[in-house]
């Protein structure tokens, strides 16, 4: 009885989490901004407040929000946490893990460029945002990933993908930036879903000369 009684505590507040989160997207929330007090995050997910500060509670332990006194709740930017200087001194430290780590990030990467060519391949708008972008603004080799990564509309390998950036960073990795023009380039083969080529010219002509 008890057993069944802890299992749907559980059951009740994982799904307190979810609408937390679908609500964090719905809103369009990013790092640092504040997010609905408890009162209206009850009224909004039609659950007790003590249920809301239990979750709450589990979300900042977990270091996705911080409670600022006499200010309010706001969503973490996990990429200003001492976790990445410390992680990043750890990477120096140890050659192997470094170089495991920009492999890592390499492969995301990869798998950024395969995933929004299918979508493109399906949907030819999909890509368009991102060719269009990439002619038109100046930006870091950082900044085209990131762009890259949140355009694959996959939450986690957003977030995977911008917390290994984080530690590569950290650790002293050195990213130079290409030609403007291989970036431009390969955005034009996403557009047009060219999955391959697009990969070749990552390969060849923008991750090259990474330093690891």
């Amino acid at each position: 009885m008890e057993q069944r009684q802890e299992a749907g505590q559980t059951k009740v507040y994982l799904e307190i989490v979810r609408k937390l989160q679908r609500m964090i997207e719905k809103d369009k929330l990013v790092p640092g901004d504040k997010i609905p007090s408890e009162r209206e995050l009850s009224e909004r997910l039609n659950v007790g407040r003590s249920s809301v500060r239990e979750a709450l509670r589990a979300l900042e332990l977990l270091g996705l929000i911080e409670t600022r006194r006499g200010e309010g709740t706001f969503i973490y930017n996990f990429q200003e946490h001492k976790l990445v200087e410390l992680l990043g001194s750890f990477f120096v430290l140890e050659g192997k893990t470094k170089e495991d780590l920009l492999e890592v990030k390499l492969l995301l990467e990869k798998d950024c460029i395969r995933i929004l060519a299918d979508l493109s391949e399906r949907d030819p708008e999909a890509g368009k945002d991102f060719y269009q972008w990439a002619r038109n603004h100046s930006f870091t080799d950082e900044e085209f990933f990131t762009k890259l990564a949140i355009l694959t509309d996959n939450r986690l390998m957003e977030r995977i993908w911008r917390t290994v950036n984080s530690y590569a960073l950290a650790s002293g990795s050195i990213f130079p930036v290409s030609e403007r023009k291989h970036y431009i380039i390969l955005a034009a083969l996403l557009e047009n879903g060219q999955k391959e080529e697009a990969l070749n010219i990552y390969e060849k002509n923008i991750r090259k000369r990474v330093n690891a």
